[in-house]
């Protein structure tokens, strides 16, 4: 998370300050997204089929700086293409299994997700000051390495995971994860989140360059994107007290993204943009807690790996194409592209409220984890 910290505000603005236009911007931004749907399932399915979980990300996130590394040195649009796309099927992998892992910790010692996810947001944070601080001194084009740093020192970091425990022998681990794609209330559960998350494609490809075209300092942006990182944290904190079912949450952070993402197409006023900001923690936050509950109780635990895989491709595809569409769409008509965000959220809620009565009724026993795999 403390490289999404320096990637997601400060990536994009690297790429302008070398000379990327806005649709070759649009284009290298959106393969990440696209990884995550051709390759990233076929590696989680193969780290959980061999049992492989913390050396794998170990040996991804190493990989993964040393391919950043190498992409501090290219400036043409093409080069950068290709090799941010080498760097893309190693890079993307490491966030579902991240999420793996720590699903598989909630399962298994009965631990809650948001106050350890809090903890990735708040690198997240660090990193997004960090280079903020550095991006009023330091030559832009030389932003890269900032991020660079990051990677190297979140590889490093990957060293200290535990292993996790062998798991519990019971007859579920004989389920594939393909059973998991036959299920209707699977694709419900992914698909909301896809459209509900993927309506923050605009804002993490256009956003600091829609301020910085305000007259905004790299200080400042970094205050920005901190700010909703700072709500997100609040939200998994408290999300242990949260009473009400995972489907509600989902439609009030789906409800809050449809909103957010209209003030923004307003392009508001400073004290306008910090409140909208703030809904971050409704929008991302309290929609992730919903997701990752609903996958606890809904996924055997030997498969949550993979769930987190098929919904981090069904991401990748979606979102691959709206980051896509949304660099031409901002190259024309800027903030207007944040209409489109507002359409995509509110198809996630619709989609949320047709099957929210069948998920609350499949999960009504909330103290103990179901499966709709096994028919629990």
């Amino acid at each position: 998370m403390g490289l999404l910290g320096t990637y997601l505000p400060f990536f994009s603005l690297w790429l302008k300050m070398i000379g990327i236009d806005a649709t070759w911007i649009g284009i290298i931004t959106a393969i990440p997204s696209l990884s995550r749907f051709t390759v990233l399932p076929l590696v989680t399915a193969f780290v959980e089929r061999r049992g492989i979980l913390r050396g794998a990300m170990i040996v991804l996130a190493f990989v993964t700086a040393m391919g950043f590394a190498v992409l501090g040195f290219l400036r043409e649009p093409l080069s950068i293409l290709i090799v941010f796309s080498l760097i893309a099927c190693v890079w993307t992998p490491l966030s579902p299994l991240t999420d793996g892992y720590a699903l598989k910790g909630v399962a298994r010692y009965g631990l809650n997700y948001g106050p350890m996810r809090l903890w990735g947001s708040a690198a997240f944070i660090a990193g997004a000051l960090l280079c903020g601080l550095l991006v009023d001194v330091l030559d832009r084009q030389n932003l890269i390495w900032v991020i660079v740093a990051m990677t190297f020192a979140s590889a490093f970091v990957s060293l200290s995971l535990a292993p996790l425990d062998a798991p519990p022998a019971n007859a579920e681990t004989d389920v594939r994860a393909s059973a998991l794609l036959k299920q209707p209330m699977f694709w419900a559960i992914i698909g909301t989140s896809t459209l509900i998350q993927g309506s923050h494609a605009a804002y993490y490809g256009f956003a600091s360059i829609t301020w910085q075209g305000m007259g905004l300092g790299g200080f400042t942006i970094a205050l920005l994107w901190s700010l909703g990182v700072i709500a997100e944290i609040i939200v998994f904190a408290i999300s242990p007290r949260f009473t009400i079912q995972p489907t509600m949450l989902l439609l009030i952070g789906g409800a809050s993204a449809v909103v957010r993402w209209i003030l923004m197409a307003l392009e508001p006023r400073m004290e306008i943009l910090l409140a909208i900001q703030a809904m971050h923690g409704l929008s991302f936050g309290m929609t992730q807690v919903a997701i990752m509950s609903l996958l606890v109780r809904s996924v055997p635990h030997h498969l949550l790996a993979s769930a987190q895989g098929y919904l981090v491709a069904l991401g990748g595809a979606v979102i691959g194409v709206t980051v896509i569409v949304s660099g031409i769409v901002y190259a024309r008509w800027g903030a207007g592209v944040y209409f489109i965000m507002a359409a995509m959220a509110f198809a996630g809620v619709v989609l949320m409220m047709m099957w929210r009565k069948r998920l609350d009724a499949t999960h009504a026993e909330v103290d103990q984890p179901q499966s709709f795999v096994s028919g629990g």
